[in-house]
């Protein structure tokens, strides 16, 4: 199989943009016509081939590949055993430490889980939050609005995805019983520390006020990166929230839960 490198993935988006062929493209880049076209077909968003995000994910899968046998087999046959039996990531990966003392970390697991679900396997329909890759029949526009200025989850350091590190934070609130009321919930990637604010509502001057006075000590230390919502109005004063709190703010994929993984599966419990 043919490797691209970056240079080539940023060539093939602009011959793209220009109208050209697959088979223009390949005798431009001297590889085969079946590459280019796999490439494309894997590295679409939005009918649009993005080739940072291209390049992301092929480095993903090949490290995905070296997990995958750093671990064996028989450990990947009770990470889909234990999936099956609607255990979350989360518990796949703290049983398997207990019982192994070694097991992929979650987010290799919700991975691994979405390598499966390309393959047509079923490993997904056991998540307790799924994802849905299209919006759902009659929504013409997305209800919620649309966040001015926002930054997308594809432009979130790649250093995020291995959880090594403290201070990149996944936020979102939970609403309360008959709609009265709402909990601010805000965790650490890295080690599952969880700060959560009750709130009046979904307002949000009241829910940016909450997040920098619970997040202002973590600031004074130096010791915040990242943070990660999903794409709900009561976020629209992120940029007010980045800037008081000196930190890089992203948004989720629409209607994309897996991609605050453990906040979901911390809100999901809280419920």
């Amino acid at each position: 199989m043919e490797h691209l490198d970056l240079l080539q993935r940023y060539q093939i988006s602009a011959y793209l943009k220009s109208g050209k062929s697959y088979g223009f493209i390949a005798k431009a880049l001297e590889v085969n016509k079946s590459t280019i076209s796999r490439e494309v077909r894997r590295n679409q968003f939005g009918g649009e081939y993005r080739p940072y995000k291209a390049s992301r994910l092929a480095s993903e899968r090949l490290r995905m590949g070296h997990v995958h046998r750093k671990f064996g087999k028989e450990v990947w046959q009770k990470v889909d055993e234990m999936i099956r039996e609607d255990l979350s990531p989360e518990q796949v990966s703290g049983r398997l430490k207990l019982e192994e003392h070694t097991a992929p970390s979650v987010e290799t697991i919700y991975q691994h889980v979405w390598q499966n679900k390309d393959l047509v396997g079923d490993l997904f329909v056991h998540l307790r939050r799924k994802c849905r890759k299209y919006h759902r029949r009659g929504n013409r526009y997305d209800s919620r609005g649309i966040i001015n200025n926002r930054r997308d989850i594809s432009e979130r350091p790649a250093e995020v995805e291995l959880r090594n590190r403290f201070g990149d934070l996944e936020i979102d609130t939970v609403i309360g019983r008959n709609r009265k009321g709402a909990l601010l919930t805000m965790n650490d990637r890295a080690t599952g520390l969880a700060w959560i604010r009750k709130l009046g509502g979904k307002d949000s001057n009241e829910l940016a006020r909450a997040m920098i006075k619970a997040l202002r000590p973590l600031k004074k230390k130096g010791l915040l990166h990242t943070i990660t919502s999903d794409n709900g109005k009561e976020f629209a004063l992120h940029e007010r929230i980045a800037k008081r709190l000196n930190v890089d703010f992203f948004f989720a994929r629409p209607y994309c839960s897996n991609d605050r993984g453990s906040n979901e599966n911390m809100n999901g419990l809280i419920r």
